[in-house]
């Protein structure tokens, strides 16, 4: 005879209430049933936030860069500490910003908009009174810098063209360094005293938090080129900044990049280059494997434990489906079809599973709340795609796991059942 609705509602409702029935009067054999599920989903979410929080700290980050900058440097991102590899390159030069806006600015159909040059130098030390902060960023430019950097200024101002072109000792410092030399008082003309000299601060920049969670930029001093040369000297690390015109241009503005510099540096057709030209990409590449690794390990330990807890649950099933042979037999010399016994078994299996992913979500949760509180820096994020994922996974496993034991309770012969002892 065909289920009706009505009566599959009905039997879907028993078996709720008797699968509820069933786990609260074995409570601590079904917490431990499900507790593979538990650690398999704390797993499976833990994975997820961490590569959810590394995207968005490295997006983060990225915006931190700017998506429409290139930089010309001596050495490439994507062989970072490798410093072999380029010792023998000739440093950059400063001057070459300039040659480069003369060629971008003669051409209307160029993918380039501006270059900036920079100088820069990293572990200088600012003092304010009896105040010193070390390890500071110090970095010396033009009055197009803002152009080609993310954030804004809380306070005060960029230097002009005129404090620019004459290297006057002014300065725009971070957030950190505001408030590491000017807890209680506003940081606006006050002198720093750097290494062979004092600027004053007439800017503050917005707070920006970390590159990556390593660097910090708000932990940089910003002057004009001419004033950093006078305190730290010329021989100091150099970049070229270079804005484009559009961010989906990046190859094309990269290839033009490269021949305009490779002129300017007069290297002849053939030659390798003697620098590199740096973009955001090198980044995602190294951190491609990285999160690759986190999945590969978050899998086989998810999987290894919901393997586990499945198996726990088909057999716990299987116990159960032993200790109520008398009542399935009673059932089905009543009248019970066979999916009503598979029905009852599985959702009561399910019911275990969903218990234990919603377990596991919470514990998750707590653990990622207990990380953003101790380590606020740390990229990390939960997300409604991953309690949905999880909760799917729980569902699934439930009915892998409780299928074979319902299917065997749905086929015992109601006579043989009812002689069982």
């Amino acid at each position: 005879m065909k289920l009706t609705y009505r009566q599959f509602r009905y039997e879907t409702t028993e078996s709720l209430k008797m699968a509820l029935f069933q786990i609260r009067a074995n409570k601590i054999r079904s917490f431990l049933t499900a507790l593979g599920v538990i650690i398999g989903i704390v797993a499976i979410t833990m994975m997820g936030t961490a590569i959810n929080g590394i995207d968005r700290g490295f997006d983060k980050s990225l915006a931190m860069l700017g998506y429409d900058v290139i930089y010309v440097q001596k050495s490439s991102w994507s062989t970072m500490g490798q410093w072999w590899l380029f010792r023998n390159r000739p440093d950059l030069k400063t001057e070459y910003a300039d040659q480069l806006n003369r060629v971008i600015d003669a051409n209307p159909h160029s993918e380039l908009l501006l270059a900036v040059p920079q100088m820069s130098t990293y572990g200088a030390s600012a003092k304010y009174r009896d105040r010193i902060l070390e390890q500071i960023f110090s970095l010396g430019t033009n009055y197009n810098y803002l152009q080609t950097a993310s954030g804004g200024l809380t306070s005060g101002r960029f230097f002009t063209p005129a404090e620019s072109g004459s290297s006057a000792m002014v300065c725009v410092i971070g957030d950190d360094i505001a408030t590491g030399l000017f807890p209680n008082e506003p940081a606006l003309d006050k002198y720093v005293q750097l290494k062979n000299g004092k600027c004053r601060v007439i800017g503050v920049f917005k707070k920006q938090g970390k590159f990556l969670g390593l660097f910090s930029f708000d932990n940089q001093l910003i002057m004009p080129l001419g004033a950093f040369e006078k305190i730290y000297g010329k021989n100091m690390f150099t970049t070229i900044r270079v804005k484009i015109k559009e961010q989906t241009h990046v190859a094309e503005a990269k290839e033009e990049l490269l021949g305009l510099m490779r002129r300017i540096r007069r290297i002849p057709a053939g030659k390798d280059e003697n620098f590199s030209i740096n973009e955001q990409r090198a980044f995602k590449s190294q951190l491609d494997p990285i999160k690759n690794g986190i999945a590969i390990a978050g899998i086989f330990i998810t999987g290894m434990s919901l393997f586990v807890g499945a198996i726990g649950i088909m057999n716990i099933t299987f116990v159960s489906v032993k200790e109520r042979t008398r009542e399935i037999g009673l059932r089905k010399a009543l009248g019970a079809r066979r999916q009503t016994i598979l029905l009852q078994f599985l959702i009561e299996s399910v019911m275990i599973c969903i218990i234990g992913g919603f377990t596991g979500l919470c514990t998750a949760l707590l653990i990622t709340l207990s990380i953003e509180k101790i380590v606020p820096d740390f990229p990390i994020q939960f997300s409604l795609d991953l309690v949905l994922a999880s909760l799917a996974v729980s569902v699934i496993t439930g009915i892998v796991s409780g299928l074979a034991p319902a299917v065997t309770a749905s086929k015992l012969d109601p006579a043989d059942s009812l002689r069982y002892e």
